[in-house]
Parts: structure tokens; C-alpha cells; sequence
């Protein structure tokens, strides 16, 4: 079994940043793509951006120039550096991994969500 847990999240003035961790722990061989999503009231969960175990990034265009996001693999965490943050990137904040267990078996896992409020 796989556990992912979430931080960061919280209420900013636009403009403002915040930094979201993730750390996922239990039973890890090893962590391949790693990403974070975003889900509005009302709006389908969409990909922010993901990071390959390489360390290869890719965003969402909303987000490109904003946000960082990076990994630590010695410790299975993934940040989410959100900068200039906007009204519209107010969300729930998931974050999900890509797990090789001891036992081989393959599968995603998804964090409890962190909530982002951005409002003057």
C-alpha cells in the first residue's frame, strides 16, 4: 500500500506564491512520472504540470512561467513552486504518482487534494 500526503496549500493575495509538497511513503520500489492537478468548483481535474524520475518537466500553458515543479526522489516527495498566483488557479490542488511496489505491480496514486485559494 501506497500513502501520498499533501501541504501547502492555503489562502494568498493574487500575486502571491505558496509552495505544495507531496510525500509518498509505504511500500515503493520506485516512483516513475510524478505530477500535479488541479480541480475548480465546477471544472473537470486538469494536468498542471508533471516531472519525469529524469527530471524532465513539462505545464499547462496557464501555468507556464509561474510554476516549478521538481522532485526529490531519495525522499518520494514532489513540490509544486506556484508563483504570480491568479483568482483562476484557485482549486483543489492533487497530487498523483506512478508507483512500482516491492511486488512489481504498477499503478497510480492520488494525494487528498490541498486547497488553493487565491482572493484579495
Amino acid at each position: 500500500q501506497v500513502q501520498l500526503v499533501e501541504s501547502g496549500g492555503g489562502l494568498v493575495q493574487p500575486g502571491g506564491s505558496l509552495r505544495l509538497s507531496c510525500a509518498a511513503s509505504g511500500s515503493i520500489f520506485s516512483i516513475n512520472d510524478m505530477g500535479w492537478y488541479r480541480q475548480a468548483p465546477g471544472k473537470q481535474r486538469e494536468l498542471v504540470a508533471a516531472i519525469t524520475r529524469g527530471g524532465i518537466a513539462n505545464y499547462a500553458d496557464s501555468v507556464k512561467g509561474r510554476f516549478t515543479i521538481s522532485r526529490d526522489n531519495a525522499k518520494n516527495t514532489i513540490y509544486l513552486q506556484v508563483n504570480s498566483l491568479k483568482p483562476e488557479d484557485t482549486a483543489v490542488y492533487f497530487c498523483n504518482v506512478f508507483v512500482t511496489t516491492y511486488t512489481l505491480a504498477q499503478r497510480d496514486y492520488w494525494g487528498q487534494g490541498t486547497q488553493v485559494t487565491v482572493s484579495s
